[in-house]
């Protein structure tokens, strides 16, 4: 059994262009995987209800008051009476941009998801002990004692209004609104 080789304007044929080749539809596969990988971790998170990957990004570094668009009737067509609830206050919480030493920081959006007619004040938050290398403004958000923090210096919040601030400490606080009342 002989073997023969392959002449040498063959060999340069065929590795010259299927190298070209190879890589000419490799990086475009390769580059159309990670995104793939990143879209499905993203779908995962969001089916898995961590809301932190998709709604925050290391570009959101602060939030500003949003209104809620009004409705045209007298109050939300799900509620049963007027009178508001804690519900009615949301707390979002995600990762931002760490400070320059490296520690993390996290944005806290609180919003009053009522629609019409139900301003909420003295909204306190349970928050263990919650503190911050980064000063938050006393007068948005404080921890009075210990697993609680009052929220706008106990001055309402109209329908759909909200407020925003970052705190940064090593790991995050969980926030639950524990207490509000309606004005």
């Amino acid at each position: 059994m002989t073997m023969t080789t392959a002449p040498a304007s063959l060999k340069q044929t065929i590795l010259g262009n299927g190298g070209v080749t190879f890589l000419s539809w490799f990086l475009p596969l390769l580059i159309l995987l990670f995104f793939v990988e990143s879209s499905i971790q993203q779908e995962e998170a969001a089916s898995h209800g961590s809301i932190k990957n998709v709604a925050f990004s290391k570009k959101n570094t602060s939030a500003i008051a949003r209104k809620l668009l009004q409705s045209t009737d007298d109050g939300d067509a799900n509620r049963i009476g007027n009178e508001c609830t804690k519900d009615d206050i949301v707390i979002f919480q995600g990762s931002t941009a760490p400070l320059p030493n490296g520690i993390p920081t996290y944005t806290v959006q609180i919003m009053n998801v009522c629609v019409s007619g139900c301003s909420i004040s003295n909204i306190h938050v349970s928050c263990g002990w919650f503190s911050s290398v980064k000063l938050i403004n006393p007068t948005v958000f404080r921890r009075q004692t210990y697993d609680d923090c009052l929220v706008n210096d106990g001055e309402p919040l109209g329908p759909g209004e909200g407020l925003s601030f970052e705190y940064s400490n090593t790991f995050s606080y969980p926030l639950s609104v524990s207490s509000v009342a309606c004005c």
